[in-house]
């Protein structure tokens, strides 16, 4: 019996949470948007960031669990995440606009040099520890901000809590964007086109 080569598998437990991460984006949306149910809203990010962890793991752990197609949709859907929470909490007033500006100006920056590493036979370039983060600060500090709207008296320290991790992850998001553009720039004075 011929099996798909692993690296070909699309049944894999990691890209059905993949999957469901997708699907609850707008599930997300509306109850945050046209709902208002915050509480219902928080639960899907915490899904979220816990299936985002789990598909890593089991990707990692357990034999015939990752895929190519994993590769490319586990960062796709994170990077949907970073883009629509932020805009979303923004457009119902939970956080200011500046946040938003910074996270998806530091992302087209950076989008802004894939030309020229691939013009080099890159595809992209490693991802760093404080890379990895600021994405945890900021998929951290989001969801708590978000939590935080609760009206209840614990929804201060919470709130409290959540501006602690954006603002740290926020700052180490863009330091890793000057470190990424460094690298860069690395790569143009030592590799030649190719």
């Amino acid at each position: 019996m011929d099996h798909a080569p692993v690296r070909d598998r699309v049944l894999t437990v990691p890209n059905a949470l993949s999957v469901i991460r997708l699907v609850l984006v707008p599930v997300f949306l509306y109850l945050l948007l046209a709902a208002g149910a915050t509480g219902w809203a928080v639960a899907i990010l915490m899904f979220s960031g816990a299936s985002d962890w789990a598909d890593g793991k089991i990707a990692r752990l357990f034999d015939g669990q990752s895929s190519r197609l994993g590769e490319l949709l586990d960062p796709l859907v994170d990077r949907i995440y970073m883009v629509v929470v932020p805009i979303s909490m923004a457009a119902v007033g939970f956080v200011p606009w500046w946040v938003v500006a910074l996270l998806l100006g530091r992302d087209l920056v950076l989008a802004g040099t894939l030309p020229l590493l691939r013009r080099r036979g890159l595809t992209a370039l490693p991802v760093t520890y404080i890379g990895k983060a600021a994405t945890f600060a900021l998929m951290s500090g989001l969801p708590l901000v978000l939590l935080g709207q609760v009206d209840a008296q614990w929804a201060r320290v919470v709130l409290a809590l959540g501006w602690g991790f954006l603002i740290w992850g926020l700052a180490m998001y863009l330091w890793s964007g000057a470190l990424y553009l460094v690298q860069v720039g690395m790569v143009m004075r030592t590799l030649p086109p190719s």
